[in-house]
């Protein structure tokens, strides 16, 4: 599989706090040093538009949210954290069993856990794993921080750029660097499970 700089974007996985989301735009285009026209024109939108999404003045569609997020190597789950930085002590979320917010992709099933506080570091989610093939994502999955996962059901091979790939089945856990490109595809009869954990 060929290595791809670019973050794997696959479905419209948009937290609904726009304005979150319009900051998080923001940050990715100024971290790489461009004003509104050169990201725009990065993305193939207008500078109004990209101006009105990064303030909260207009909704975007997917199609815009994802060549966004292409042209500024952004990756989904960093969309759902916002500055993890707060003012608040004794934070606490609570999700109850099979209520979590679900995230549709081609490839994974994710069921986002403890969205309400949206001011944290890590993002808990569980995912049933769809793919079969490498051949199905895109690119590779790369974005900041790390990762750790747990395998609830079934069996699964995690491939990474670096090294071999990985047989796991239900108990296995790996903590990893989510810089490197990676994607997981099922191997056992139903779909796996797993319980994701995004750090920034």
């Amino acid at each position: 599989m060929r290595e791809d700089t670019r973050k794997k974007i696959t479905t419209p996985e948009i937290a609904d706090d726009g304005a979150a989301l319009g900051q998080s735009i923001r940050e990715a285009r100024q971290a790489k040093g461009w004003t509104l026209e050169e990201a725009g024109r990065a993305a193939g939108i207008g500078r109004s538009t990209l101006s009105k999404i990064e303030n909260n003045l207009t909704r975007p569609s997917f199609d815009i949210i994802r060549r966004l997020t292409q042209a500024l190597d952004m990756h989904t789950p960093n969309l759902f954290l916002q500055s993890g930085q707060s003012g608040i002590s004794g934070r606490r979320d609570y999700t109850p069993k099979g209520r979590g917010e679900p995230k549709d992709t081609p490839t994974y099933l994710h069921e986002l856990l403890c969205t309400d506080l949206t001011s944290k570091r890590m993002l808990p989610y569980i995912s049933e794993i769809k793919a079969r093939d490498i051949s199905e994502f895109e690119t590779w999955i790369r974005h900041s921080g790390e990762e750790f996962m747990y395998v609830l059901s079934g069996e699964l091979t995690f491939i990474s750029e670096h090294y071999r790939p990985l047989p796991m089945k239900a108990g296995d856990s790996l903590y990893y660097d989510s810089s490197m490109g990676h994607g997981c595809i099922s191997t056992s009869a139903e779909n796996a499970r797993v319980l994701w954990v995004s750090l920034e």
